[in-house]
């Protein structure tokens, strides 16, 4: 019985450094979902269902893909040497768009922009994460978020671009609260999968594909 036990710890303690080990290419699936107080927000988000989205990583480069069967696919890739990123657009009512952009964040982003170091931590795959509350406004609007994030991902996340480096690591999970229409709507964003696996650099090519139109006044 001793030796069960003691092999158990084992392979926990083995598990538990294992999970710890920094991960500078691979995977990530992540599951997102959406809640309102309105009743009839909420209806329509429940309708939405789950939005899933997978995140390739590779050093400096990114590549994250989200689907929901109501507003279709869309597509960022961001290249952190030459600070752009590419949008793809997938929608049953615009079509196939892309846009590139900076993603150095602007000074007004910045002044926008609350960052507190929080004073939790959360475990998530193994992983130990930081919390943070960010207080922003995004298109006129008061947006807050708790994001709990590890050092141990060397990913570039589109969540904490617009905040420079007033956020430190991936963030693994996090929850957004914002007001729309007059109603307030969470978002909740969970990392349930981490891969460390070898990445095609054919994931980062920030040439749009044939069939995309530039978004206009972009």
């Amino acid at each position: 019985m001793k030796k069960t036990i003691i092999l158990s710890f084992a392979l926990l303690f083995s598990v538990m450094i294992s999970a710890q080990e920094k991960i500078e290419e691979g995977i990530l699936t992540a599951k997102q979902t959406m809640s309102s107080d309105n009743e009839q927000m909420n209806t329509q988000l429940k309708s939405m269902g789950e939005t899933n989205s997978t995140s390739y990583f590779k050093g400096d480069k990114a590549r994250n893909e989200t689907n929901n069967p109501m507003s279709g696919d869309m597509t960022m890739i961001i290249d952190g040497s030459t600070k752009q990123m590419l949008m793809l657009m997938d929608n049953p009512y615009q079509g196939k768009k892309y846009m590139m952009q900076s993603i150095e964040p602007s000074t007004e982003d910045l002044e926008n922009v609350t960052v507190k170091k929080g004073d939790k931590t959360k475990t998530i795959l193994g992983y130990e994460c930081q919390q943070y509350i960010v207080s922003m406004k995004q298109n006129g609007q008061d947006v807050e978020m708790h994001m709990y994030t590890t050092d141990k991902i060397s990913a570039i996340s589109q969540n904490t671009m617009a905040m420079g480096d007033k956020v430190e690591g991936f963030p693994l999970y996090f929850t957004m609260t914002m007001n729309q229409m007059g109603a307030t709507i969470d978002i909740t964003s969970e990392v349930v999968k981490i891969d460390k696996v070898a990445v095609s650099d054919e994931k980062f090519d920030m040439t749009p594909p044939e069939g995309y139109t530039k978004m206009e006044g972009m």
